[in-house]
């Protein structure tokens, strides 16, 4: 499992420009099933999403994807970990990988 950190490094009026098009992107991967959660950061300075995957490298790939990625306005942080606690409802994320 992987905990992605996105950081904009473009004003937030650049960022918009390509957000319908995040959306559909992340959209797109909950239906496969790679993300399972994602929203933005408080204060608005980016965002972060929490993904299953097979590898970092498959991640990484899918990554590369984001029209955030594809405009250069956000950086991305991967951290992977093996979650081996969840709360109620959850479980189904212990040792994904």
């Amino acid at each position: 499992m992987f905990v992605v950190s996105l950081t904009y490094k473009k004003p937030i009026a650049e960022v918009e420009l390509y957000l319908a098009a995040h959306i559909a992107y992340l959209e797109q991967h909950y239906a496969a099933g790679t993300f399972v959660a994602s929203g933005r950061k408080v204060p608005r300075t980016g965002g972060v999403i929490l993904a299953v995957a097979a590898t970092r490298a498959v991640l990484e790939i899918i990554l590369q994807q984001d029209p955030f990625a594809i405009a250069d306005v956000a950086d991305f942080e991967v951290i992977e970990f093996i979650p081996t606690k969840a709360a109620a409802g959850l479980e189904q994320l212990i040792e994904v990988l």
